[in-house]
């Protein structure tokens, strides 16, 4: 298990029942705390997007997500399958919106994955603009396993990724992967030791929180746009995402860093 810190201090943010909230420096720090596997349910769902948007609220220019429990996230709680409440995040309107308020939260995302990370729990995970794992981890869609599919658009998210034929594999063969296979397939973004995924989660998140913002909320909008509505759907936005970054603070810093000191030397404010 990786041992995360429990939130305390002044930088101690909202603390919902399963999800807690916390900002460090610029990065909110979303932590999974719904014993004992971060099992999904309506009112985990809930506390984990009032969490993003604690975070954006606060200023946050990058989310790292992570577990306190043994397992990033060992997906839904199949005791509400087939009742009311288990069936009423698969409503269409409700899960598009849960879905797009994950996916395109208007900051860089970094999911920091370590034990299991299956079903719902694994589709969380793509729901993040990266994936950085331990090496001890392992991660899957079972869901075939149990008659029903995946329910969190993982299968359309590793066909983004990788393709139909390795998200077809994966989902219809419902087996565990190793992290070290799914960075080779391109699932995932980087392996990294157990003792180490901590450290290394959170220095991607503080580079991404110290990049430019405005432009970096660009690029992510046009890869979800072009991944949902090809490269034509991606250029139709283009201009209007230009005009946003030309419109920022950040963007007349780094032309102004790079001429007098050249490439990397900007210090971007997030505006």
């Amino acid at each position: 298990m990786t041992n995360v810190p429990a939130v305390a201090g002044p930088n101690a943010g909202r603390i919902m029942s399963t999800v807690l909230f916390e900002k460090d420096g610029a990065v909110g720090v979303v932590t999974m705390a719904n014993p004992p596997h971060n099992l999904i349910g309506d009112t985990f769902m809930d506390d984990l997007l009032a969490a993003y948007g604690e975070a954006v609220e606060q200023g946050c220019r990058a989310i790292l997500l992570r577990s306190a429990m043994r397992h990033f996230c060992a997906g839904a709680d199949v005791s509400s399958f087939g009742s009311a409440s288990g069936g009423r995040r698969h409503e269409q309107a409700a899960f598009e919106a849960v879905l797009d308020a994950l996916e395109n939260v208007p900051i860089p995302t970094v999911a920091a994955v370590h034990g299991g990370a299956l079903g719902g729990g694994f589709e969380l995970a793509l729901t993040c603009d990266m994936i950085v794992a331990a090496d001890t981890a392992f991660l899957g869609m079972p869901e075939a396993s149990l008659g029903v599919l995946p329910l969190l658009g993982g299968v359309q998210r590793v066909v983004q990724r990788v393709g139909p034929a390795r998200a077809k594999e994966m989902a219809m063969f419902g087996r565990r992967h190793d992290p070290a296979t799914l960075e080779r397939w391109g699932v995932i973004n980087l392996v990294t030791a157990e003792s180490e995924l901590p450290a290394v989660s959170m220095s991607w998140a503080r580079q991404l929180a110290a990049g430019p913002t405005v432009a970096l909320k660009g690029i992510k909008q046009l890869a979800n746009h072009s991944a949902r509505s090809g490269i034509a759907g991606a250029d139709a936005r283009q201009i209007e995402v230009n005009n946003m970054m030309w419109a920022s603070a950040d963007q007349k810093r780094g032309v102004e860093a790079f001429a007098k000191s050249g490439p990397g030397s900007a210090v971007f404010e997030g505006n």
